[in-house]
């Protein structure tokens, strides 16, 4: 043990200025180390299972002399003890380090799940509507919170409000919140059950969705007034309008039409293939097209020199597809805001089963809808497609005014 030196008042230590180690007393092997620059900390030497140490305690005059010999004291006690406190404060600053490292927050871990998934995604878009999702419902109560600390609590904080009258969002949000707590597990920032879990946990707190969902159907034009309607559809000048045109047409969505490229149609046979990757359900779907379809595409076709992997109805900026209001924009102009595009799909639906006897599975499957019972689902797997092929030609004779009905019996 390191001999006692004369025990120095906190003025005398205040005095000590020249650079080197200056015993203080009061406890055995307590120093102050003056630097060359001037700067001043506690020192405690000593031995520790056989080895000599120095432990530091802290810069003078933060750690004041009575404060400094109290903490060389407890760590002679420690030492006394079996104990070394310079290797359980290496391992407190490596737990500290861990702790922060593990540390982030609810909007830190969104924002970096969004990042990881969406490649796989099928377009920015979806990202965007992840993003905006969270940050309206979400961020406002936990966003700033450590993701390990999301509970029970604050995910009914978030959703009770808008269950009943949002709840489709809810729902959607509900999702995103389960995702984000799983990719926060899966990297070890939280332990513990998912409290956005929906099987076995929330689904005893909220009721089913389908239970207080209210069903908004996209506004749709009668499918008596479709007729009269392509009328003064084709009358209108403009690649929009040739885009909503073929759109009703083909009874597709206003994505599928507005990113179709020449590549995807094979006018000999009157198909249209698109891609699994522009698919809602994200399976290929082949569209046979009718006359007046076919006829509108060489139309044109006519207008120049088109490259494959050029868009068909390309918007405003050469080579980029019409934006989403544009469909929107000409029916606004023909004054019909009260329709929607997607609404035609509902027009084109509700004729054929209101005056055909086309067979359900045929008409669904029209619409790349994917069918719920299995049994008409393994049926339709050949995707009906001679068909969908009359079906087709029959709804465009109907609204191109060719035929005055559709052919009510065919099969």
């Amino acid at each position: 043990m390191p001999k006692l030196a004369k025990e120095l008042s906190a003025l005398e230590v205040g005095r000590l200025k020249k650079p080197g180690m200056h015993a203080v007393g009061g406890v055995a092997g307590l120093y102050l180390q003056v630097t060359n620059a001037g700067a001043r900390t506690w020192i405690l030497r000593t031995i520790v299972g056989g080895k000599r140490r120095e432990m530091g305690l802290g810069g003078y005059p933060s750690v004041t002399l009575s404060l400094a010999r109290e903490k060389a004291r407890d760590a002679r006690q420690a030492i006394e003890l079996g104990r070394d406190p310079v290797a359980e404060r290496a391992a407190a600053r490596r737990e500290l380090a861990a702790q922060r490292g593990a540390e982030i927050t609810f909007d830190e871990a969104a924002r970096k799940l969004v990042a990881s998934k969406s490649a796989e995604w099928k377009s920015t878009k979806h990202a965007a509507q992840w993003s905006a999702t969270l940050e309206t419902y979400a961020s406002p109560v936990i966003g700033q919170l450590q993701v390990r600390d999301v509970s029970l609590s604050h995910v009914m904080k978030i959703l009770e409000p808008i269950w009943t009258t949002k709840t489709e969002t809810a729902s959607r949000l509900r999702g995103r919140l389960e995702a984000v707590l799983d990719w926060a597990q899966a990297r070890g920032y939280r332990q513990g059950d998912n409290p956005a879990r929906w099987k076995g946990h929330l689904d005893k707190l909220l009721p089913k969705p389908s239970k207080v969902q209210r069903t908004e159907h996209h506004a749709a034009l009668p499918w008596e007034d479709v007729g009269a309607f392509m009328d003064s559809l084709r009358e209108r000048e403009g690649i929009a309008a040739r885009a909503l045109e073929f759109l009703i047409l083909t009874a597709t969505r206003s994505g599928e039409v507005r990113g179709m490229t020449w590549r995807e149609i094979d006018l000999e046979a009157g198909v249209w293939t698109i891609p699994a990757s522009r698919m809602k359900a994200s399976k290929e779907h082949r569209v046979p097209l009718s006359q007046p379809a076919i006829d509108l595409l060489k139309s044109i076709k006519q207008l120049g020199a088109f490259q494959e992997d050029d868009i068909v109805f390309p918007g405003a900026r050469h080579g980029n597809p019409l934006s989403d209001m544009s469909l929107t924009a000409v029916l606004r102009r023909m004054e019909r805001g009260d329709l929607t595009a997607h609404g035609f799909r509902s027009t084109f639906r509700d004729w054929a089963g209101e005056t055909t006897a086309y067979p359900r599975e045929v008409i669904e499957h029209a619409l790349a809808h994917q069918l719920k019972d299995k049994a008409e689902a393994a049926y339709a797997r050949g995707t009906l497609f001679d068909k969908r092929r009359r079906l087709m030609e029959d709804w465009a004779n109907y609204i191109t005014g060719i035929s005055a009905a559709p052919e009510a019996e065919r099969q």
